[in-house]
């Protein structure tokens, strides 16, 4: 097992020498004959996090030599999650590499961690992420849709990690202390099975991932048949523009007052398990939870429409408050695993308009949407809607 010098520790822990040797003095990290190992560094960057989080580390020290906390659990289950830094600059780096700075920064950022300046040093974490990057580089992939890419990749799974580290806590760690079990227990019981945990967890969001992957891919796999069967005069392409819908639930905050945030959160989970079905029949994926609602992506309006009457009926069967949806089609701008644009402002509009169990789509809307007898539309007119300098004709969609 390598050993360390102080000054050693600290270059690779990002932390101060004297920080390295005030934590050996207390006792938290070390061998008996004053050498530090790459777990003494894994041990360093989380007492440092510690005491910038205020926590008192002699306090620390005395519990530990007590024996009634144990630190062991970072050995077990820290070795991917707090790696050291190396030698190398992020300017370096970008000689090297011959990609700019930014770009290489944008990866720190991805990872959860501050934007480094040129002479921060790079981690491990930087160094696993980097192959992508410089591969994306060599096939001419523009800076910003690198960024882009590594900051929905750091989006994503933060809220990943986020959720993975809340239902730790709330399923494990607090029923644990409720049954009386002390701080010191509960941390050798996540020592002994965390690893198992994160392997099995490290497994299936690759698994979920790749899964999301192939549904992405059969997208543009789609497209670029369709396109070459068109140049070969064998297929029409059909120009058609999505459809955003908003669909919100009425009286949300006034629920959330009044009863609570559980209430109100066991309620948003609710209405997902009631929504997310028929919007994928019909084609359609969640772009963003809003808290009292969602964002809808569908790929054109007539999609668009039949998904949103679906989930409008499918909310009133369960039970659920009310729900008013907007839908209005054209074309929009993807960035970042979002949409922005005049679609998505003015679906937006229109579902403020709705009231509760009602579906208003927009005339662009009507136009598009060859639906047949199974939906109807009522005609509202020209409404001005907030935002909107021209008064928009809507139309009330209903299953028939």
């Amino acid at each position: 097992m390598p050993e360390y010098t102080a000054e050693q520790a600290a270059s690779r822990g990002g932390t101060s020498p004297e920080f390295v040797v005030r934590m050996m003095s207390a006792g938290l990290v070390g061998a008996d004959d004053g050498g530090l190992s790459d777990a003494d560094i894994r041990r360093l960057q989380v007492l440092a996090n510690m005491e910038r989080a205020g926590l008192p580390l002699d306090g620390l020290a005395a519990l530990t030599k007590s024996g009634d906390l144990s630190l062991d659990f970072i050995e077990s289950t820290g070795q991917q999650v707090f790696t050291p830094l190396e030698r190398t600059t992020f300017s370096e780096l970008s000689a090297d590499t011959g990609i700019p700075i930014g770009v290489l920064a944008t990866i720190r950022e991805a990872l959860g961690g501050p934007l480094p300046g040129p002479d921060d040093r790079v981690g491990q974490s930087d160094l696993a992420v980097l192959p992508l990057v410089q591969l994306q580089h060599q096939l001419g992939f523009r800076d910003r849709a690198i960024e882009q890419a590594l900051r929905v990749y750091g989006d994503s799974l933060g809220r990943i990690a986020e959720t993975e580290a809340e239902w730790f806590r709330s399923e494990i760690v607090q029923p644990m202390l409720a049954k009386g079990m002390m701080e010191d227990e509960v941390g050798r019981f996540t020592a002994e099975m965390a690893p198992s945990l994160s392997e099995a967890s490290d497994r299936a969001v690759a698994a979920i991932y790749h899964g999301q992957q192939g549904r992405s891919w059969l997208t543009n796999i789609i497209h670029g048949v369709a396109m070459a069967l068109q140049r070969a005069g064998l297929h029409t392409l059909e120009h058609d523009v999505p459809a955003m819908c908003f669909l919100d639930i009425a009286g949300y905050t006034n629920l959330t007052s009044e009863q609570g945030d559980q209430v109100a959160a066991d309620l948003a989970e609710r209405l997902r398990k009631v929504v997310q079905p028929p919007a994928m029949e019909q084609g359609g994926r969640a772009v963003k939870w809003l808290g009292d609602g969602v964002m809808f992506w569908f790929p054109n309006a007539v999609s668009g429409v039949m998904g949103a009457v679906q989930m409008i009926d499918g909310v009133e069967a369960e039970d659920l408050p009310r729900a008013h949806v907007g839908v209005h089609a054209g074309p929009v701008l993807f960035q970042e695993g979002d949409y922005y644009g005049n679609t998505v402002n003015l679906a937006a509009r229109i579902g403020e308009f709705a009231r509760p169990g009602e579906v208003l789509v927009s005339q662009e809307v009507v136009d598009r949407a060859e639906i047949g007898a199974s939906i109807s539309f009522r005609e509202v007119g020209a409404v001005e809607l907030k935002g909107v300098l021209e008064p928009m004709v809507l139309h009330a969609a209903s299953s028939t």
